[in-house]
């Protein structure tokens, strides 16, 4: 067996090591290999050693009050992103404290056909008074005080169950200025909200407002703090709105024509459906007042009232008739009787909630541009006008 090489650093002589010349250069090229070698492995070491630290820094940073932006993927929106902040509330709604949300929310499905456009029958308006006799169903939007009831008896029965038990969907959402509906001591003459601008009043079609929330506070800065708004048209931080949701069983119910605009098309969908329209057709009614503060974000306001603690559980029930400001005490609807559900309180609701409402608005195969501000508000309905079958329920599941 051969002894262990020894490398001997430092001249060597020829002469002592008797005429045999040792040659050293393959453990130099070994030498080399192993120092480049080592170097590779340092740089490795490195460069490993700074991607853990920047992953731990920006774990550490994702937990402290610095908002951390999440750009959702797909296709090319038509429109800009709308990002909507998110904190940890006490209303139902799952949040993650100060993250943002970015809503890709205008891409629309691929065209096709309607089956729903140009559904609308045409029923005019007619006067509510002959002769001294009222000779139109009974009509909206009316007081909604528990305890209430008009005079106007037709015999019709109002939808006493939540409308998805009785057959019915969504086939739109729209909303007024101010509220039609009138809730003694919630959104009544007594509340008040921000000033409207000419615009907001050319949009709503009306120089009035509907009843405005009692909740209003202009020291508090959720009520004053504008928000920028991406979606929605002409909206203002402060002021109270009534949220419309029409259902019917003749809609387009489960499929991508399921929501439309005008939304009498929704409603008269599907031809030889409706027999009783009162039991077959009806609309949500919920009074929000928008706040810039993003503890009161819902995300899906398009589909529905909200039913969540006290919000959508204290609801008044009657027979009326569609609305809007092409009908007053004098002029009445002829779209009646239809039910109506309507929650007697106003709710505090965020801007960004709205703002994602429009979003999921835009991305419907209907154009629902029309829907996208805010309707003027009818005069609130007199009682020889009102239906006498007022009812109060409290509920506890969605509507």
């Amino acid at each position: 067996m051969c002894g262990p090489t020894t490398l001997v650093v430092g001249s060597i002589d020829d002469e002592k090591m008797d005429g045999k010349t040792v040659i050293i250069q393959k453990e130099s090229g070994l030498m080399k290999i192993v120092m480049a070698m080592g170097a590779i492995f340092v740089v490795v070491f490195v460069a490993l050693l700074v991607a853990i630290l920047a992953l731990a820094f920006n774990m550490s940073s994702s937990g402290s009050s610095t908002p951390q932006y999440l750009q959702a993927t797909g296709s090319t929106p038509t429109s800009g992103d709308v990002n909507i902040r998110i904190t940890e509330n006490d209303h139902g709604s799952a949040a993650t404290a100060d993250s943002i949300v970015s809503v890709l929310a205008t891409q629309k499905p691929p065209t096709g056909p309607n089956p729903c456009a140009g559904k609308k029958p045409d029923v005019p308006n007619a006067e509510c008074v002959v002769d001294a006799i009222v000779t139109v169903g009974p009509q909206s939007g009316s007081n909604v005080t528990a305890g209430y009831t008009g005079t106007n008896d037709d015999g019709s029965v109002p939808i006493t169950v939540p409308y998805y038990e009785a057959g019915l969907c969504p086939v739109n959402v729209h909303w007024h200025l101010g509220a039609e509906h009138l809730s003694v001591g919630e959104y009544d003459e007594n509340g008040s909200g921000p000033a409207l601008s000419d615009e907001r009043r050319r949009l709503a079609g009306d120089t009035s407002l509907g009843f405005q929330c009692t909740k209003y506070d202009p020291s508090d800065t959720k009520f004053t703090t504008p928000y920028e708004w991406e979606h929605c048209v002409d909206m203002v931080v402060g002021q109270t709105y009534e949220v419309h949701w029409p259902h019917s069983a003749a809609g387009a119910c489960g499929t991508i024509n399921q929501y439309q605009t005008p939304f009498y098309d929704g409603v008269f969908c599907r031809d030889g459906i409706l027999t009783d329209t009162a039991a077959q057709i009806g609309v949500q009614a919920q009074v929000f007042i928008i706040v810039n503060d993003e503890s009161y974000y819902y995300p899906d306001l398009m589909r529905g009232m909200i039913v969540d603690g006290g919000m959508g559980s204290d609801i008044a029930k009657y027979t009326g008739s569609t609305t809007g400001t092409s009908r007053d005490n004098e002029i009445c609807s002829q779209y009646s009787p239809i039910t109506w559900q309507v929650d007697r309180k106003c709710h505090m609701v965020s801007a960004s909630t709205f703002d994602k409402m429009c979003a999921d608005m835009k991305a419907q195969r209907d154009d629902m541009t029309d829907d996208l501000y805010a309707h003027g508000s009818r005069d609130l309905v007199a009682d020889h006008l009102a239906a006498d079958n007022h009812q109060r329920k409290l509920v506890r599941g969605p509507n």
